[in-house]
């Protein structure tokens, strides 16, 4: 099965402070911008496309978010990359048969439509990565 880098998450106090960054130094167009209130998740996103690729700025909404602690015990940075699969159902599959760990919890569609599930970093050597697939395009390089 193939996997296409679909975009980087990058964890940021505040989306305002860090949005002048991408769209005017890496000439970044602002995709998409929303709140994820679900437990667990909790977290303003704002959505830039650079020429080539998507990234994802991550922003706690309260300060017990898991971003809220991710920033605080690793500061702020890359949090994850996202690999786009046609079929995330398989690819989870796959992956199990190869001794690859998830982060079972994770597993969700967000509000906008990505299901999505991040392996357990003990599997990537320390990475977090999702794997995602959008139920509303088509997911091939075609």
């Amino acid at each position: 099965m193939e996997h296409v880098l679909d975009h980087v998450g990058i964890a940021v106090r505040s989306i305002d402070d860090a949005l002048a960054f991408y769209l005017n130094v890496l000439n970044g167009t602002l995709e998409d911008q929303y709140t994820s209130d679900a437990p667990g998740v909790e977290v303003h996103v704002a959505v830039v496309r650079t020429s080539d690729k998507m990234i994802e700025l991550l922003a706690p909404t309260n300060k017990n978010s898991p971003m809220a602690r991710f920033i605080k015990q690793r500061g702020k940075g890359v949090h994850h990359i996202a690999y786009r699969v046609n079929d995330l159902d398989k690819a989870i599959l796959d992956a199990r048969k190869k001794g690859v760990r998830f982060l079972e919890d994770t597993l969700r569609t967000n509000i906008r439509g990505r299901r999505l599930i991040y392996i357990n970093p003990a599997s990537t050597d320390g990475t977090l990565i999702e794997l995602c697939s959008y139920a509303n395009i088509n997911n091939s390089d075609d």
